[in-house]
């Protein structure tokens, strides 16, 4: 008897199991309208690579590819390919995420640059402190160390 066979009971043991219990067992969660966190971080890694694979490319403002892009501009085309609707600007993508800890970051989460109350950037965690993003004008989609501690972070969900 595999793993996947024991969940039913673990639900009836338990009264309740977490999405990563049910990775770990190989389940699946099925709730309408919930992203579980597994899938969530499936969907922020193909957006991750995605992202990576448009290194070298244009930044043009108000571009959202495939061959130019802004910053909101990358995300969103990034999260379009890998199954999820971004809004088109940094500030409306920050509204539609949920909103993590620096410490419960993982690869493939926003990460929202901030003055004061305002976000005026964004690009996607690539680990060890840095994001794919598509800097500002004169530059190219690219690899780069997060420069501030003035960010913020957020899942797509």
């Amino acid at each position: 008897m595999t793993a996947l066979n024991h969940v039913p009971s673990l639900l009836t043991r338990a009264g309740s199991v977490s999405a990563l219990t049910l990775a770990v067992v190989g389940g699946t969660l099925v709730a309408p309208g919930l992203t579980s966190e597994a899938e969530a971080a499936t969907h922020g890694t193909k957006a991750l690579k995605i992202a990576a694979s448009k290194k070298g490319s244009p930044y043009r403002y108000g571009a959202t590819g495939p061959n130019r892009f802004d910053c909101s501009g990358l995300t969103q085309y990034s999260f379009k390919r890998a199954g999820k609707k971004l809004p088109r600007t940094a500030a409306q993508q920050y509204n539609k995420t949920r909103h993590v800890s620096a410490s419960n970051r993982v690869r493939g989460d926003l990460v929202f640059f901030r003055s004061g109350r305002s976000v005026y950037h964004v690009g996607i965690y690539a680990g060890k402190g840095r994001i794919w993003h598509a800097p500002k004008s004169n530059t190219v989609v690219r690899l780069e160390k997060i420069w501030t501690k003035s960010v913020s972070y957020g899942r797509v969900r």
